[in-house]
């Protein structure tokens, strides 16, 4: 399947860079927690797509789980439907263990975002159907404190390969799913893709990030991906 090769390029490329401090450790679920994401890519990744979601990086309590985009430990379990072993990145933060789908802290991205999805949907099948579920860069960043690190705050030197490295993987990604539509879930995603994908022909609209750092995300998250499913229905692209 052309996605798990794109992954497992994407894997490698990014896996030999180097990151200096502030990042103290970097994970990079696509080695440690294939398995869980091979098993999200092959059940929910054929193609076409009309839409991407494209999330910026894992978070330390989500994809760095589980493998899974967004992958809040229920949520991936319950409603996607996927648990599979997970190993250890080489190097741990002793207070951000990876503990695969025995993690007991919930992402709230992930609760947000997955919840949306099944109170419109319902099913998986159904929302994934026209829908598919990315993140731009694979690593997760931490610094010395346990604070996670964005890439947007990367310094430029260790941002330029790594953004070379995303932007090839999310070109080939949006051909292999011939999606017509790519929404970064916040500015930082929907910026990258609009670099990324220029002349592409595709449309780049962006909708608020379902963190809990976000005090318009925080006001009601779900009204805001209801505003962007209806303005894709009308054939507008949201934020964009």
């Amino acid at each position: 399947m052309e996605l798990t090769r794109i992954a497992r390029r994407l894997a490698r490329e990014v896996g030999g860079l180097s990151f200096g401090p502030p990042v103290a450790y970097v994970y990079n679920p696509l080695d440690y927690a294939w398995a869980p994401h091979r098993a999200y890519l092959r059940r929910y990744g054929g193609a076409p797509k009309a839409v991407v979601l494209l999330g910026m990086n894992p978070g330390p309590f989500g994809m760095a789980q589980t493998g899974v985009p967004f992958g809040d430990v229920v949520m991936v379990r319950q409603w996607l439907g996927i648990e599979a072993p997970v190993g250890r990145p080489p190097r741990e933060h002793p207070e951000r263990p990876v503990l695969g789908f025995a993690c007991r802290r919930r992402e709230v991205s992930g609760q947000r975002l997955w919840g949306w999805a099944r109170e419109r949907f319902g099913t998986p099948e159904a929302f994934f159907a026209r829908f598919f579920v990315l993140n731009y860069c694979p690593l997760c960043f931490l610094e010395a404190s346990g604070r996670n690190r964005t890439p947007d705050r990367l310094p430029a030197p260790e941002r330029a390969p790594l953004f070379e490295a995303c932007d090839a993987a999310l070109r080939r990604a949006v051909r292999a799913l011939g999606a017509s539509v790519v929404l970064g879930v916040g500015r930082f995603a929907a910026d990258r893709a609009r670099a990324a994908l220029s002349g592409m022909g595709l449309g780049v609209g962006t909708v608020p990030h379902p963190s809990p750092a976000s005090p318009l995300a925080n006001r009601g998250w779900a009204r805001h991906m209801d505003a962007a499913l209806a303005a894709l229905e009308a054939g507008r692209t949201p934020g964009g």
